[in-house]
């Protein structure tokens, strides 16, 4: 998604308002301070997604480089569990930077974590080789992803807090969908680096050097994104908030476990699917269908294109018929598909695109409204940490360790086992959606 088409998105959902109840709501449009707001949240959370798009992506790449080339399979499991530590520190970097945003500010938190998440990505792009430094190669890459790690647990929680805040009650599900919005657009924005880099590269450039540029324009965005949320202002429930006295943080967490526990159960089935669909489905459709792997970026690009013009109207369902509807659709639709669907891919263009788009799309009825579903489980007090630790828990322990897992399992006992494995967390989260009390509509300065 260009910047452009972002703004325009932005004007057709922004609208002005100070004052928490839907019925006071009096919809304008947004000024261009609120655009250029939008703007730099939705690039930060962007650039996050679009670190995790590329690394799993080129990996077939730099695999060989970073890792002994004599054994490329160990060296590619060697790139997917440096993937997967990554996934490790960000519960921490969830805890420090979810305080950070509920003590100093959201606008605070988001500057820290574009920030560390930019030095990542440069190391990534300039890591040295296997043959020039040896094992001290992969100690460099796991020291780009634990930074990376860090800054991508406080990242989305903080940014999705920020635009949950920002939001008027009565369309707090439509704003909530530019977080994936966005998100996705990073995952996009990096697979067409990789169809592009495919066609302008023979795979001996790619192999040597080409893997590392879309690392190194990832480094010069956050920098970008940097100065651009430099100049935002905080939210108004958050300045209120700070106002008052503030009780400590662990008995607040204590006392809304609950919700942490709902944060966990949700997060699980539709984190692993959607990286199945959204992330991995390059890598599996070229190494297991041996499919053509421009052709599997391009099904994979246009897949997550039509899951972005999706987005917006499930946030606007949500906003009329309730969260909770629309979090069983996104996660309990995908429970009976998934077997059939990931049986249908093979060498062809459409036998990546139709099942990816299918279940992405339903899939969106989950994503639009997650953020603001998260934001209205918690009070303000503790509303980024309280969703930052959890929803990093549950990323790092199912989403981190999915790519290892799927190839490695693949391997052990082939494609089924995987399927069954992420059928299982669907419905641990189907059933969490289930249970979910309705929020739509919850005061946000509480």
């Amino acid at each position: 998604m260009t910047h452009d088409s972002a703004t325009r998105a932005h004007d057709q959902v922004a609208e002005v308002s100070a004052h928490p109840n839907p019925a006071t709501v009096a919809p304008t449009k947004a000024t261009k301070e609120q655009r250029q707001t939008l703007l730099a949240t939705g690039m930060g959370n962007a650039l996050e997604w679009y670190d995790w798009g590329i690394y799993s992506a080129f990996a077939i790449y730099f695999a060989t480089e970073v890792f002994n080339p004599k054994d490329p399979l160990a060296a590619l499991l060697g790139a997917m569990a440096v993937f997967a530590v990554g996934f490790v520190a960000r519960p921490v970097g969830g805890f420090v930077f979810g305080w950070l945003a509920d003590h100093l500010g959201r606008r605070a938190s988001m500057i820290s974590t574009v920030g560390l998440a930019s030095i990542g990505s440069l190391m990534i792009g300039l890591v040295p080789t296997y043959s020039a430094a040896g094992a001290w190669a992969a100690v460099v890459l796991l020291t780009a992803r634990l930074l990376q790690g860090l800054a991508h647990g406080g990242e989305m929680p903080s940014a999705q807090t920020y635009i949950a805040e920002s939001a008027p009650a009565a369309r707090r599900g439509l704003w909530s969908s530019l977080i994936y919005v966005s998100g996705t657009s990073g995952i996009v924005i990096g697979l067409l680096f990789g169809y592009l880099l495919n066609l302008l590269l023979s795979k001996q450039d790619m192999q040597a050097w080409g893997w590392r540029v879309p690392f190194i324009i990832g480094a010069v965005l956050g920098l970008y994104t940097l100065i651009a949320r430099s100049r935002m202002k905080e939210t108004e429930a958050f300045t209120a908030a700070k106002a008052t006295t503030r009780p400590p943080i662990w008995p607040e967490i204590r006392r809304n476990w609950r919700s942490a526990l709902r944060v966990i159960g949700l997060g699980i089935g539709a984190t692993v699917c959607y990286y199945v669909w959204s992330v991995s489905a390059v890598q599996q459709a070229v190494l297991i269908h041996k499919m053509d792997q421009g052709t599997a970026l391009l099904a994979s690009v246009l897949s997550n294109v039509v899951l972005i013009i999706s987005l917006p109207f499930w946030g606007m369902f949500s906003d009329r018929f309730g969260r909770r509807a629309s979090m069983m659709i996104g996660t309990g639709a995908p429970v009976l598909l998934f077997p059939l669907l990931v049986n249908t891919v093979g060498q062809s263009f459409w036998s990546l695109f139709l099942p990816a788009t299918l279940i992405l799309v339903l899939m969106g009825a989950t994503l639009a409204v997650t953020p603001a579903v998260f934001a209205e489980m918690f009070p303000t007090r503790i509303r980024t940490v309280g969703v930052a630790v959890p929803y990093a828990v549950a990323v790092a322990i199912f989403g981190g360790t999915a790519p290892y897992l799927q190839s490695w399992s693949n391997a052990a006992f082939g494609p089924s086992a995987f399927t069954i494995y992420v059928v299982a967390l669907l419905i641990i989260s189907t059933v969490v959606a289930w249970k979910l009390p309705e929020t739509r509509g919850n005061d946000l300065t509480q």
